[in-house]
């Protein structure tokens, strides 16, 4: 469940437990001073005792002095010329961290003009006490275990807060349906599952369309279907629409997700260790439905097709071989030299699919597609392909923004180059050297001429550490930041 927020004038809480935040160089506001006076200056001794600065996200924790309040947590936000959205969210996490399974409860008073950072920060806030463990039965049966249920932002216009959090709050309901998505175990979520949870989102107003084998056989999806051809799970592409601005005439916008619900690199098997991890590669395609759900829930002003490609990358007497060749729906060729490289055989379809049948403005597809992004780029960014300057520039702008950061890679002829095959069009590896790119280089040879960006999750869509944004897991990377996009600039 998702902890309710709510938005209410500065004044002094009667009780409970309660958050305050202090900019690098002790700078505070005035419920820093009243809290602190009524503490009999409590919160001066203890910032002192823990050597707190008030650098971004340091925090200091003090059970309350006084019977009126539980627990007192004082979180820095850093400098304060350098505030920004993206370090609201990180304050507003630490702050629901540090109390998450203390209290059910919690008031943040956010000082100063806050008017649109406290938003962020009580999406911090939600973003930090997501938790899975649906399968977890000792952990469900605990009684003693407190859930953050409530929080409260005490703001001095709470009432445009308000007003601007139903847009916020729909950016935390996508990410926690990306979440859930992203950690369901592949045994669980199956690509039919899948397309049966996205059929779920019919209730927001969003149609859905499920293409079965058959369909996928007769449009020529023979790159996606090669995939597979070696798991027991039928294959499944959903195509999502929002028509949240009917009267339009201009193309929609689209999004698209790699879904290979477990990667198990085929017969070009992986190696064992952290194979378990192999159920997030579908993170691409749990982005798109989660940001689909973010669009309808706000009521998005302007009509966008989200399409996932699902499959299983399995072993058996059919799977795929190294060396097969398949035809793409684009008529081209590919010979499969590595089904590892899975992921852009499914995108390669559903891109095209999606071209020639929408006419779109753009495509942006997301996909855990390459290890060889984490070399390049680490866990901070995504890796940015891309054919259009503009789209890019946006994306880069949004992304330092709001704290989901992406890095605009090169492509050009030489690295497409390294993809010519001998016995088809083209082969799905272009060797070592360059991996994220020749990957994102495939992908183009399937966008024809549409304005379009590859965007490489590998790195950030899944932690094996917890933030102040999130547990280990699912991150949900993606869905703020494209949400962001379409509200800035593709909205009526």
């Amino acid at each position: 469940m998702i902890p309710t927020v709510s938005f209410a004038s500065l004044k002094k809480p009667e009780k409970g437990d309660i958050v305050l935040f202090v900019f690098e160089g002790g700078e505070h506001g005035d419920s820093f001073r009243v809290i602190n006076k009524t503490l009999g200056d409590a919160l001066t001794r203890a910032m002192v005792a823990e050597d707190f600065t008030g650098k971004l996200g340091q925090v200091c924790k003090l059970v309350s002095p006084s019977a009126e309040y539980t627990h007192v947590v004082i979180v820095g936000l850093g400098v304060k010329e350098e505030f920004s959205n993206d370090k609201a969210r990180q304050v507003g996490g630490a702050a629901a961290k540090v109390l998450n399974h203390k209290t059910t409860s919690i008031t943040l008073m956010t000082d100063w003009d806050f008017t649109e950072y406290s938003t962020y920060i009580a999406l911090g806030a939600l973003l930090s006490v997501y938790e899975f463990n649906k399968y977890c039965t000792e952990k469900n049966k605990k009684t003693d275990t407190k859930y953050l249920q409530e929080i409260q932002v005490l703001t001095s216009d709470y009432e445009a807060a308000q007003k601007g959090w139903s847009n916020i709050a729909a950016i935390a309901e996508g990410s926690y349906l990306t979440r859930n998505l992203v950690n369901e175990p592949a045994n669980h979520l199956t690509p039919p599952e899948f397309a049966k949870r996205i059929q779920e989102l019919e209730s927001l107003g969003i149609s859905i369309e499920v293409l079965g084998k058959a369909e996928m056989e007769k449009l020529g999806f023979g790159a996606l279907l090669g995939v597979a051809q070696g798991s027991d799970a039928e294959p499944k592409t959903v195509i999502m629409q929002w028509k949240g601005n009917p009267e339009d005439k201009e193309a929609p916008i689209a999004f698209l997700g790699k879904g290979v619900t477990f990667d198990s690199g085929g017969i070009s098997i992986k190696p064992a260790g952290g194979m378990e991890d192999m159920k997030m590669d579908m993170a691409g395609a749990a982005t798109v439905v989660g940001l689909m759900k973010t669009l309808a829930t706000r009521k998005a002003k302007t009509n966008v097709i989200g399409v996932v490609g699902l499959v299983e990358n399995m072993l058996s007497g059919n799977a795929q071989r190294p060396g097969d060749i398949v035809t793409s729906a684009s008529g081209q060729t590919i010979e499969v030299l590595n089904t590892d490289a899975e992921g852009r055989l499914v995108l390669a379809d559903i891109l095209w699919y999606t071209q020639d049948r929408f006419k779109p403005r753009f495509m942006i597809n997301l996909a855990t597609l390459t290890g060889a992004i984490v070399v390049a780029l680490g866990y901070e960014y995504a890796g940015l392909f891309s054919n259009n300057d503009e789209l890019s520039e946006r994306l880069s702008t949004i992304g330092n923004d709001i704290g989901e950061k992406v890095w605009r890679m090169p492509m050009g002829p030489a690295y497409d180059k390294a993809l010519d095959a001998q016995f088809a069009d083209m082969q799905n590896i272009g060797g070592r050297d360059g991996g994220s790119i020749t990957a994102a280089q495939f992908l183009q040879r399937f966008v024809n001429k549409t304005p379009w960006v590859h965007l490489d999750i590998a790195g950030t869509a899944y932690t094996g550490k917890g933030t102040n944004n999130g547990p280990k897991g699912a991150t949900s990377f993606g869905v703020c930041l494209l949400n962001q996009l379409v509200k800035e600039h593709y909205e009526a």
